[in-house]
């Protein structure tokens, strides 16, 4: 039994490791552009549209909204 939980602790921080390194990729790329206003504004402006829009969906999906 505690080989069973050795192997699901193992998948569990497999899975850490792996989401952080997905956004850790897709990150990297997007650090030059932070570095000047003309680009920083829309890309903190799209990222913030994209989470208002993530829950927004969820929000309706899930009938949470009170409308």
């Amino acid at each position: 039994m505690e080989e069973f939980f050795t192997n699901v602790s193992r998948y569990a921080r497999y899975l850490i490791s792996f989401s952080l390194g997905v956004l850790f990729s897709f990150i990297q790329p997007l650090m030059p552009l932070l570095k000047r206003p003309t680009t920083a504004i829309p890309l903190v402006g799209a990222f913030i549209a994209g989470f208002a829009f993530l829950a927004f969906t969820l929000r309706a999906m899930l009938g949470l909204s009170s409308v």
